[in-house]
């Protein structure tokens, strides 16, 4: 706790000294935060965090089926619980994807990162057979990994995804 208090102290002192050296004294800092502080109230409506599908836990809220803020889309990870083969589950798993961010207001098109959990990495070519062409001719950047000890809830795969709005 004591380090980590230090390591903010020397990051606020050597800001300090950085905006000193270009002129902005605590004058000029002052004017930049509220300059800054000012055009986010401005665009506040863009950056207020909308949630969708909250999903519960003994009745107390746990994680969020997708979040909306400053633009973008977060969409948690889907998986499939049921019986099948990675195909199955992927094809599952991406039509989840797909109706979660028409409800946030986006698209697969949209969709600017996805990362894919896979319980084995030898279903990675199987995957792919079903998740090529999902996401239109720009397809996102993509994070694939393999889980050791598995996907919660015994899917073969699991999926999230940012997107921007449409």
């Amino acid at each position: 706790m004591a380090d980590s208090l230090r390591n903010r102290r020397s990051f606020f002192r050597k800001t300090g000294t950085l905006l000193a050296s270009f002129g902005l004294g605590a004058a000029g800092a002052s004017a930049a935060a509220s300059a800054s502080s000012r055009a986010r109230t401005k665009s506040s409506p863009a950056r207020t965090k909308r949630v969708g599908s909250v999903t519960t836990q003994q009745e107390v809220p746990l994680f969020s089926g997708h979040v909306v803020h400053g633009g973008l889309v977060f969409i948690a990870g889907k998986g499939a619980h049921f019986e099948g083969d990675v195909k199955a589950h992927t094809n599952h798993v991406l039509n989840e994807i797909e109706k979660e961010l028409q409800r946030a207001g986006s698209s697969m098109e949209k969709v600017l990162k996805v990362n894919v959990y896979l319980n084995d990495l030898k279903d990675y070519q199987a995957m792919n057979e079903v998740y090529r062409g999902r996401f239109g001719d720009s397809p996102p950047v993509r994070t694939t990994v393999a889980c050791a000890g598995g996907i919660p809830g015994d899917s073969l795969v699991e999926i999230d995804c940012i997107a921007a709005l449409d």
